[in-house]
């Protein structure tokens, strides 16, 4: 036991080099934060990489981390990529720090890739004493034991994940684990150790991993940007109490995301007005995103997926419906304009900014109609694959449980890659050059999303590409729509590596789709019209 719980006095400030030597080798440290710097103690990150090129310890460790953390180049994880640091990385994904991600591609750690909800919940889990999460959220996909369980190396020998049978019915167990260390970040401490998440883009899991750590004997340190006064915070925006807290690392530079410094509207300290959010350039990747966007419905709770798919919010609000349908982010934004590239999961004019398990609680319970989220690749039984391709370990974020929980998905994504040139022109498309990569595919190399699994539950599935739009039927994948100025069997069937049902009422693409002009969706919205 190396914490004893503070009842008075002040809460200790230390230097992120001291921090960093509060950790024992082989300790399971778990950072907060998300995936493009929201709320990532990246001075104390910093140090324990400048600690343990120096010294040499501590080293073997278990990093987590909900949300993947890093840039997706040298920041965050991909810090502690050093040989002997890091043991056993788990996380929902590696994409944003592909050093940790090659480490695990070449056999040189433990990595285990778990659903990004599952791990919010397991942190909550953790800290009251149960022994996990039981879900169906995983079930038939690569976070299956009986397919992988989680696992992104072969050296990676622990279950981690269990199927249990409850009164005749399958789950699946993801197991709590000890924290021994908890790094989380906040805005403003008071000197009691109060911790403020006043100028945050995202609040995560902040209270349920420092209970956590505590419940393990483990310690708590939270990296802030300024310390106050005892007893001088909004009481309402203290999220960490102090009794919880047994160290303070300060850094007046900590910014509130990699690629943003600060924005108010991150915070929820001003909402910007409309017009204001950058347009996206008119490519194939809008296509898909406006097409996608027709499938919105007044009244509609949807989740924005990272990728293709972000697009859609930016559409939306082009488009002037973003306040006729309320748009979400996994990392807890609900309402508003999800915001795009290196910022998602930060919103702009939202209504809420919900702890991450909450969020998932509502998304595992079917709050959401309509889930719409990217693809890599298809296959011929309805499979779709985000988690891991080529040479890449991308994991699969929230992707699971959003796709399992939503009444409706919508996938998106480019029929080829490598290469492809797909231009508008006035009404039509034209394929300039094909992409070199077939993406729909007899067998996908990951299971993120199962097709049978979904037409067991009689899910609607529709897959948008910038060519053609998709269905997933009970005999099979139809094609439904083409795009005007594309030819079935010229741009289409040559390049998909199995058979797909063409349907006998094939229709277009809306010519508008295709102009670089509103497309009017305000209109029908007030007509209390989605898809045209």
């Amino acid at each position: 036991m190396r914490a004893k719980i503070k009842r008075t006095g002040a809460t200790p400030i230390i230097t992120a080099r001291e921090a960093a030597s509060l950790i024992s080798n082989g300790d399971c440290v778990y950072f907060g934060g998300s995936s493009g710097g929201h709320a990532v103690p990246e001075s104390i990150i910093n140090a324990l990489r400048d600690v343990y090129s120096e010294q040499g310890a501590p080293k073997d460790l278990m990093v987590v981390g909900t949300v993947p953390i890093g840039d997706w180049d040298t920041a965050g994880f991909s810090k502690l990529a050093a040989p002997g640091l890091v043991r056993r990385v788990v996380a929902s994904g590696l994409s944003n720090c592909p050093a940790l991600g090659r480490l695990a591609l070449a056999n040189k750690i433990e990595a285990y890739t778990i659903p990004q909800g599952v791990l919010a919940q397991l942190a909550r889990e953790n800290a009251a004493g149960r022994p996990g999460v039981i879900t169906k959220v995983g079930l038939h996909t690569f976070a299956d034991p009986r397919i992988s369980g989680c696992r992104q190396s072969e050296c990676s020998k622990e279950d981690m994940v269990a199927v249990v049978d409850i009164e005749g019915d399958e789950y699946l167990l993801y197991k709590t684990f000890p924290i021994q260390v908890a790094i989380l970040r906040g805005s403003v401490a008071d000197e009691k150790g109060n911790i403020s998440l006043e100028d945050e883009a995202y609040v995560g899991e902040s209270m349920s991993l420092a209970v956590a750590a505590r419940r393990s004997g483990g310690i708590v340190i939270v990296q802030v940007k300024q310390v106050a006064a005892a007893n001088t915070l909004n009481q309402r925006e203290v999220r960490i109490p102090g009794v919880l807290v047994d160290y303070l690392v300060v850094d007046p530079g900590q910014r509130q995301t990699y690629a943003t410094e600060y924005s108010p509207a991150y915070a929820g300290k001003m909402r910007v007005p409309d017009g204001t959010i950058a347009p996206l350039p008119f490519d194939e990747r809008k296509i898909i995103a406006r097409r996608a966007a027709l499938e919105l419905m007044p009244g509609a709770t949807v989740n924005i997926g990272y990728g293709i798919s972000n697009g859609i919010a930016v559409v939306a609000a082009e488009e002037g419906i973003y306040r006729s349908v309320t748009l979400t982010a996994e990392q807890g934004v609900i309402g508003g304009i999800p915001a795009p590239g290196q910022d998602a999961g930060a919103g702009t004019n939202y209504d809420m900014i919900a702890p991450q398990p909450d969020q998932f609680d509502f998304y595992d319970g079917g709050g959401l109609d309509i889930a719409f989220l990217s693809s890599a690749e298809v296959d011929r039984h309805g499979n779709v694959n985000v988690s891991r391709f080529g040479s890449k370990i991308i994991g699969p974020g929230g992707f699971i449980n959003i796709s399992q929980g939503a009444q409706k998905v919508v996938f998106s994504g480019t029929l080829t890659a490598s290469g492809l040139k797909a231009m508008p022109d006035d009404g039509s498309l034209v394929i300039a050059s094909e992409g070199k990569v077939k993406k729909w595919v007899k067998d996908v190399h990951q299971i993120t999303f199962s097709g049978a699994f979904a037409k067991e539950r009689e899910q609607e599935v529709v897959f948008v590409t910038e060519r053609a739009v998709f269905k997933l039927t009970p005999n099979g994948l139809m094609l439904t729509e083409i795009a005007p100025g594309v030819s079935v069997e010229e741009h289409v069937l040559p390049n998909i590596e199995f058979d797909v049902i063409v349907s006998p009422d094939l229709k277009l693409m809306g010519a508008r789709i295709f102009k670089d002009e509103p497309m009017n969706l305000a209109v029908r919205f007030h007509d209390g019209v989605g898809q045209a």
